[in-house]
């Protein structure tokens, strides 16, 4: 089968397509023909040599989990119903032809809604559903969006508008400002003022009761000054190299409840639940994910580019 390997730690030049042979599912597993591989900035990273203590990985590697395609194998034991289905699914390696998965990694793509809808939401879907769901987000509630014009940042401002927040995205330049209020949300403000903070604190009223950070770094830590006390602080991101230093003892001085990329590690079972959820969404008009480019499979490293290169807005996804 075609695939690409990151074949040493570095820039986008080391990802290199490659031929492996075809991966054989075993008890419990299916094979997937995969159409398209979704691309987060975490594997940029990963690339790169960076988060060795979060996510261990050594060169050569298939890069990728989050694989959109249809069953074209069973492996022992697994229903003869699953072969020919449309699934979407996380895999170890998804920049390939092929892919095994387990059956519980599986989650059904409904009837109507296309694989490559459905791949910009295998992984930042999962993610954003889960922050919604575990900083509350509700009616009424002032959600500042850090990072809103990415893959996953679009989808947690239309989640957020649609439980009844009132939603302040902050963006960098006209375009992905303009993005993110057709989205939904109800101010923006440019990243690029030297005063963006204060003008963030106007349009939330004061305060942030939910920030929803998926930047990091210095920016992160500015937001967390945003949150209202006995507020929460979402800290889910981290493509500036670090997540948002927040001094634990000032959050709990001030009864902000923390939330880490620990607290978005789910079991087979609420992965599905949260695709299918994301999926649902999609299918009422709630949610629409943002592709900015898609990309062959071959130019993985044009794709890894054009994201750490940070001009595209939304998702970039591979044609496999």
């Amino acid at each position: 089968m075609r695939a690409v390997h990151v074949t040493e730690f570095g820039g986008p030049e080391g990802l290199v397509p490659v031929r492996l042979p075809d991966p054989v599912p075993g008890p419990g597993e299916v094979l997937i023909e995969v159409a398209h591989a979704d691309t987060i900035f975490l594997e940029t990273q990963l690339r790169s040599g960076w988060g060795q203590e979060y996510f261990p990985v050594r060169p050569p590697y298939v890069p990728g989990g989050g694989v959109t395609g249809v069953v074209r194998a069973l492996g022992a034991g697994v229903e003869e119903t699953w072969l020919g289905r449309r699934v979407g699914a996380f895999v170890t390696g998804s920049y390939a032809e092929l892919a095994v998965a387990g059956v519980d990694a599986l989650t059904v793509v409904p009837d109507g809604l296309d694989l490559l809808t459905a791949a910009a939401l295998v992984h930042d879907g999962v993610t954003a559903c889960g922050v919604i769901e575990r900083t509350g987000v509700g009616a009424g509630d002032r959600v500042l969006v850090l990072g809103a014009s990415g893959g996953m940042g679009t989808l947690l401002v239309q989640l957020a508008r649609a439980r009844g927040a009132r939603v302040v995205a902050p963006a960098r330049g006209a375009a992905k400002l303009a993005l993110v209020r057709e989205l939904g949300a109800h101010e923006t403000v440019d990243l690029t003022a030297g005063d963006w903070t204060e003008r963030a604190r106007v349009a939330l009223g004061g305060a942030a009761d939910v920030v929803l950070d998926g930047v990091g770094g210095s920016l992160g830590a500015a937001a967390f000054a945003l949150a209202a006390d006995g507020g929460r602080f979402s800290a889910h991101g981290a493509p500036t190299g670090g997540f948002a230093p927040v001094d634990a003892d000032e959050a709990k001085r001030r009864d902000i409840t923390l939330y880490g990329i620990q607290d978005y590690r789910y079991a087979p079972a609420d992965v599905r639940r949260l695709t299918t959820a994301a999926f649902t969404e999609v299918g009422a008009g709630r949610l629409r994910p943002v592709i900015g480019e898609v990309f062959p499979l071959a130019r993985a490293a044009a794709a890894h580019a054009a994201i750490e290169g940070r001009g595209l807005v939304g998702k970039v996804v591979l044609k496999v």
